[in-house]
């Protein structure tokens, strides 16, 4: 940490009363005692050394007390993509995790790594409901209470099945180490159009719930800026196909997801062994647009058919156009 200096009218004073002496002690770095025009200023260089005096009959701590340098926070959202054709009305689908294609690593390459034994039932115990199952990871951000473009924190965490966004355990409330104030959350995914808090919240060490889901008390930034489309009743989710991550999912049209779902099919490193359209892999990839680990550009089930029904589901698409936009609502 960078050198301070402080100066301390008592930087730590200790009086010790033996007969008629006074003793001086202070418990720094570095100082000194100065005298000027009848005042006596004891000061102190560098970070303070927390220490203890004690005599017979006092004892006599000393250091800095700090505000708690960090906040909780427990965000609760629904990806589109896992709630098509759930296995459980309600809950997202976790094929995933059940097909163990779900990385150790986070994919929004802060580094967050976890053991993959917190992807089932409840983080590492094993014993939870299967609600708190892992879908994938998501990102929490943390914006400026003056500046929502101003990102002043971001850390990966895990969603659950049931919508909680949870820490690194599968369990816990998520903690980010910044100082307790007002901030706009917004959360993202990998191929989903990420949102944020319409105002700020106020964060502190006490976990503040932060729910995106209720259709009926949405605090989502922007118009439509979430869906209902395959959501559950009275639920809003993310809007999903946003494969190639540059904040829009479109069908058709210049840079549109589609293409990005046909590009990965061909590409050789996914096993096309004839160059087919037809042909489908499975995995963790931003193409999965359902997300149930199989990758198709055309045929059956295929992605590329997700991306075409939401655009359409989208209420501003009031022409039904295959060339419709729709953009997340974040500011750059």
């Amino acid at each position: 940490m960078k050198s301070r200096l402080a100066l301390l009218f008592v930087g730590l004073l200790c009086l010790q009363v033996q007969g008629q002496s006074i003793e001086r002690f202070s418990i720094d770095s570095g100082g000194a005692i100065a005298t000027a025009g009848g005042i006596e200023i004891m000061y102190t260089i560098g970070e303070v050394n927390v220490a203890e005096r004690t005599s017979p009959t006092v004892s006599l701590s000393e250091g800095f007390i700090n505000a708690p340098l960090k906040i909780s926070v427990n965000p609760a959202v629904f990806l589109q993509g896992p709630l098509f054709n759930p296995a459980t009305p309600g809950l997202m689908n976790d094929i995933l995790r059940e097909d163990n294609h779900l990385p150790t690593t986070s994919p929004y390459g802060d580094g967050m790594t976890v053991n993959a034994n917190v992807f089932n039932l409840g983080g590492a115990s094993g014993t939870g409901p299967a609600s708190d199952n892992i879908v994938d990871w998501v990102l929490i951000e943390l914006r400026s209470d003056g500046d929502s473009s101003n990102i002043l924190a971001s850390r990966s965490a895990l969603l659950q099945r049931d919508g909680d966004v949870v820490g690194l355990d599968g369990l816990s409330d998520v903690v980010l180490f910044v100082s307790p104030k007002n901030y706009y959350v917004s959360i993202k995914h990998r191929n989903h159009l990420g949102i944020m808090t319409s105002t700020s919240v106020a964060l502190s060490d006490t976990a503040a719930v932060v729910d995106f889901t209720d259709a009926n008390n949405q605090i989502t930034n922007g118009t439509n800026a979430q869906t209902t489309f395959g959501a559950p009743t009275d639920v809003v989710a993310m809007w999903a196909g946003d494969v190639n991550g540059n904040g829009q999912v479109k069908y058709l049209g210049p840079n549109n997801d589609s293409v990005g779902i046909k590009d990965n099919v061909l590409d050789p490193v996914n096993g096309n062994p004839t160059g087919s359209n037809f042909f489908a892999y499975t995995g963790y990839d931003n193409a999965d647009v359902n997300m149930n680990g199989q990758i198709k550009y055309l045929g059956p089930n295929n992605d590329t058919n997700s991306i075409k029904d939401i655009i359409l589901a989208h209420p501003d698409n009031g022409t039904l156009s295959n060339f419709f936009p729709i953009f997340a609502q974040i500011p750059n």
